[in-house]
C-alpha cells in the first residue's frame, strides 16, 4: 500500500464521495470541510461520473478502442476501463500517491495502465506506457478524457493544451471534456478553498477554448443533461462538458 500523504488529494476526495474505497483520513476532512462550506457533494460527483460514463460508452459506440486519460484520479467506480470493457486505457495524472494507488488497483489488467502524464505536456508522457496500453497511439483514433481538469488551468493554459491534445492525436479522434461552471460564486467560503489556481467558466467563452476540437449536436451542457439515460438527475449545475470531435 502506497505510504499515507500528508496533504488531501481531489482525487481521492471524489473517491470518497463516489463510495470508493481509495482515500485516507486527511481526504476525508477536506471533503467534509469543503461540505461545511458548500453543501453535500456526492450526488454531484455520482452525476459527474455518470456523465464520464456516457460519454465514454458513446466514444467506444463509435468506434475508439484506445483511450487516453488525463487528470485520471483514482480508476474506480465506472471508470473508463470499466465502461468500455474491451478498450486499450491509458490513465494519466501528475500526483504521485494517486499514481501509485491506480497502479496498484490495475495491477495485472492487462488492458488499462497508470502513468505518469501532465496534460499540458503530451509529449511527455512515457512512449513505454504508450507502446504498451495504446497499441493504436499515432496510427487509430484516440479517444482523449479530459476530465476535471479544466478549473485548474488559466485560459491561455488551457487553449494551448487542448490545441497540443488535437495535434498529436489521430483524425477521427474525440475529446470527452468537462468545466465547472459559476455554481461557487454563490459560496464565497467554498470557492476561497479551491484557491487562486481556481477558473469557473460559462457556456458562451468556453467554446474558444476548444480550438479546432468541435463539439457535436448535443452542444455544452449541464453534465446531467448530456444524453441522460431516462430523467436527469436533479443535482446543481456545478460542471458543465460535452463531446467534441477532432
Amino acid at each position: 500500500m502506497t505510504e499515507t500523504p500528508v496533504a488531501p488529494s481531489t482525487a481521492r476526495m471524489i473517491d470518497y464521495w463516489l463510495g470508493g474505497r481509495h482515500h485516507y483520513p486527511v481526504d476525508v476532512a477536506a471533503a467534509t470541510a469543503f461540505e461545511g462550506a458548500y453543501g453535500p457533494c456526492a450526488e454531484i460527483f455520482r452525476s459527474l461520473r455518470a456523465f464520464l460514463g456516457r460519454s465514454v460508452a458513446y466514444l467506444a459506440g463509435q468506434g475508439i478502442e484506445n483511450f487516453l486519460v488525463f487528470g485520471a484520479g483514482v480508476p474506480t467506480r465506472g471508470n473508463v476501463h470499466e465502461v468500455a470493457a474491451d478498450a486499450h486505457v491509458l490513465y494519466t495524472d501528475i500526483d504521485p500517491v494517486t499514481i501509485a494507488l491506480g497502479q496498484e488497483v490495475l495491477a495485472g489488467h492487462d488492458l488499462a495502465g497508470y502513468a505518469f502524464g501532465d496534460a499540458t505536456d503530451p509529449a511527455g508522457i512515457d512512449p513505454a506506457a504508450l507502446a504498451r496500453f495504446l497499441p493504436g497511439w499515432g496510427r487509430e483514433p484516440i479517444g482523449v478524457v479530459f476530465l476535471g481538469l479544466a478549473a485548474f488551468l488559466d485560459d491561455p493554459t488551457l487553449a494551448r493544451t487542448l490545441d497540443q491534445l488535437h495535434r498529436v492525436v489521430p483524425p477521427g479522434s474525440m475529446l470527452a471534456f468537462d468545466f465547472d461552471g459559476e455554481e461557487l460564486t454563490g459560496y464565497p467560503e467554498a470557492l476561497a478553498m479551491m484557491g487562486e489556481g481556481f477558473h469557473m467558466r460559462d457556456t458562451a467563452t468556453f467554446p474558444a477554448l476548444l480550438g479546432k476540437w468541435r463539439p457535436t449536436s448535443d452542444g455544452i451542457v449541464p453534465v446531467a443533461r448530456w444524453r441522460p439515460e431516462g430523467q436527469a438527475a436533479e443535482v446543481p449545475d456545478a460542471f458543465h462538458g460535452g463531446v467534441a470531435l477532432h
